[in-house]
């Protein structure tokens, strides 16, 4: 039975049940799950609050129409409060700054560590835009679809995921 007090999920039983939601994601929106078009359908709103000719730019005005980039909104915002949620039932509370952050970084204060993580996340989400798509949307819903792109856009990921731990286990 599935507890969601549990500290960790087991990642047989995460992985099916994410595996199950590109069933209503298809089915419903005919879409595939991801999450990095969500952040140009927000920074496409953000932009049109302050410029009413922001909704004409055909980039900005396809992800601010369609159905399926509204709903990958909301599975973003889904995830984040699943997360709190879920740290919040099992008791779960990092107090600290990982060690192996501050040795790698020498970064102790938390605006530095905000301001790393934004920059951090700001070229993450260049790279899965310049991608065609997220690390989700293509492990999970290209790889499912059998899409080429994605099998390589994986193992790059893959590779580059192995080759930084080698590098960081030598600091």
């Amino acid at each position: 039975m599935l507890s969601l007090s549990k500290r960790h999920w087991s990642p047989y039983v995460a992985g099916i049940v994410i595996g199950l939601l590109q069933i209503p994601a298809f089915l419903l929106v005919n879409t595939a799950l991801g999450a990095s078009s969500s952040f140009v359908t927000a920074g496409a709103w953000v932009a049109s609050l302050f410029d009413a000719g922001a909704a004409d730019i055909a980039y900005f005005a396809k992800y601010m129409s369609a159905d399926k980039y509204i709903w990958q909104s909301a599975l973003v915002i889904g995830i984040a409060l699943g997360a709190l949620l879920s740290a919040r039932a099992s008791g779960s509370r990092r107090a600290a700054f990982s060690p192996a952050w501050t040795r790698l970084t020498g970064v102790t204060s938390l605006g530095s560590r905000l301001a790393l993580g934004f920059v951090g996340g700001f070229v993450l989400l260049l790279g899965a835009r310049i991608a065609g798509g997220c690390t989700s949307g293509h492990g999970i819903s290209g790889m499912a679809q059998l899409a080429v792109g994605s099998t390589v856009a994986v193992a790059a990921m893959f590779a580059g995921g192995i080759l930084t731990a080698a590098l960081m286990k030598k600091i």
